[in-house]
């Protein structure tokens, strides 16, 4: 028996263990689908991948990197960073690669656990790190198995992607986050680019350039000045919150902003019409770019607007009833958000399962605690997601809260904690009524939204919000499970195929 597995090595995963074991645990197990750690930015390896949140903010604040080569980061450059802090906080070492969770069950105090390599092991606390962006959406198109070209989400992007992109003719599925950067670098090395569009977003410039090594240089050596950036980094991102949610007028300025820049940089008027979304800013995700818009004034990239139809062996037929000879499919189709953890079953307290209970919808307490599955805690869980700030933020004070959660548990000598379902139902319901007037429930269809309407992803409040109510756990949101002590199973604890 393990006191912790943690699922997961991404920001969430690193984060969870590092914690723990500040709270004095060392026996971690950290489980690992994929062969090397990263999460999301190991899996997202699409030509333009970067961070949409400035480098110095998009870090964790117990180990702060000066060394950042622009003001937001491309892919390459936090897949390191997370491998460096991986490594200086020694949680490398608890890594167990390819075993990818496909089973959790909760009996008497312990998760016992089954991956789909066999093995199997039991724990005491469980911690879901697999986050929000893991698991890729895959559109039911009709006749998709029948295409003979390369086809492939961005998140499965090819290691030599020559063959499928250079000289070929290329076509994008979506225009969301992944596309805004993939869309340029394509347009660049295909012989012709079809970007099929259902939904145009809002796009604002953004403000990057290259941090100097003289910069870094001297953020490395000045601590204070460092910190000093990163706190005004926050606070400029925090301030956004207010358009999100009490003041659509600031909303209003930034649409100005995006039309401006749209103006600028798009020349065909008809071209400029079809990239203009009729929802109001904010209600999907906004986009930065400086290189996307422009793309369109190539003579080698055309604009759909037509959904699509069906695939065939060589082409993407639309409703409008044209047909888009293709080489390769990419699919900017983002990820299943909203129902995660299709693969893994979670049965917790009296036989009822995570996707059961969260049949009519996703709910949990501040992200964290899910009523009736006593010693699991989630990362980034339901309506935790941030619109306008870092992460990594909320990543950190979610995994002090559980760690508090787990410290009561053990100081009490208790065998599990969880929380009440009066007071998840409680807490949802606030959400739902503090959803109810932010601009992400003004109509547009998003991925912040489940198929019943509801935003189950994001935090309808500022992230001070957030971390003010984890920073100290709250008994009244806890139960205590002390009837009796965790059975530990006999040895041998773990068996591996």
């Amino acid at each position: 028996m393990h006191e912790a597995v943690v699922v997961g090595t991404g920001f969430g995963g690193l984060a969870a263990a590092i914690e723990l074991q500040r709270n004095g645990i060392s026996d971690i197990v950290l489980l690992e689908k994929a062969d090397a750690l990263g999460g999301t930015w190991r899996d997202n390896r699409y030509p333009g991948c970067a961070c949409d949140i400035p480098s110095h903010l998009y870090s964790f604040s117990f180990a702060p990197s000066a060394r950042w080569s622009r003001a937001y980061a491309e892919q390459p450059e936090i897949w390191d960073y997370l491998r460096r802090v991986a490594d200086e906080f020694r949680v490398s070492q608890w890594i167990r690669y390819g075993e990818e969770l496909v089973e959790a069950t909760y009996d008497a105090g312990l998760w016992h656990l089954c991956t789909a390599r066999g093995t199997r092991l039991s724990t005491r606390s469980l911690v879901l790190a697999t986050g929000a962006l893991s698991e890729p959406f895959v559109p039911a198109l009709p006749g998709l198995e029948s295409f003979r070209g390369n086809v492939f989400h961005t998140a499965q992007w090819p290691d030599d992607d020559t063959a499928a992109i250079d000289g070929r003719r290329v076509a994008v599925l979506g225009t969301g986050a992944s596309a805004v950067q993939a869309v340029p670098q394509i347009a660049q090395r295909a012989e012709h680019l079809t970007v099929l569009q259902r939904t145009p977003s809002w796009i604002i410039p953004k403000g990057d350039r290259e941090i100097t090594s003289d910069e870094q240089e001297r953020l490395e050596r000045k601590p204070w000045l460092y910190r000093l950036v990163r706190a005004g980094l926050y606070w400029r991102n925090e301030s956004r919150v207010l358009a999100f949610t009490t003041a659509p007028s600031v909303m209003r300025l930034l649409e100005l902003m995006a039309r401006r820049h749209l103006r600028r940089q798009v020349d065909d008027p008809a071209t400029r019409r079809a990239l203009t979304p009729t929802y109001r800013m904010g209600c999907k995700r906004i986009l930065i770019s400086n290189d996307y818009l422009p793309t369109f004034n190539r003579p080698n990239v055309d604009l759909v607007t037509s959904p699509v139809a069906a695939v065939e062996a060589g082409a993407v037929v639309t409703a409008d009833g044209r047909r888009h000879p293709v080489d390769t499919l990419v699919l900017s189709t983002g990820f299943k958000v909203t129902e995660p953890h299709d693969q893994l079953t979670v049965t917790g307290a009296g036989g009822r399962t995570l996707r059961e209970a969260w049949s009519a919808g996703m709910q949990a307490h501040l992200g964290v605690t899910v009523a009736g599955f006593p010693n699991l805690f989630l990362v980034v869980g339901p309506n935790s997601g941030l619109g306008h700030n870092s992460m990594v933020f909320v990543i950190e004070a979610q995994t002090r809260y559980l760690a508090q959660c787990i410290r009561m548990r053990d100081e009490a000598g208790a065998r599990s904690v969880s929380v009440p379902q009066r007071v998840q139902d409680t807490f949802n319901a606030e959400l739902e009524r503090r959803s109810k007037h932010t601009v992400w429930a003004s109509g547009c269809r998003s991925w912040y939204l489940d198929r019943f309407g509801n935003n189950r992803t994001l935090w309808p409040s500022s992230s001070v919000s957030l971390w003010r109510r984890t920073r100290r756990l709250d008994p009244a949101h806890v139960q205590l499970d002390v009837d009796e002590p965790a059975r530990v199973p006999s040895p041998p604890q773990e068996v591996s195929a």
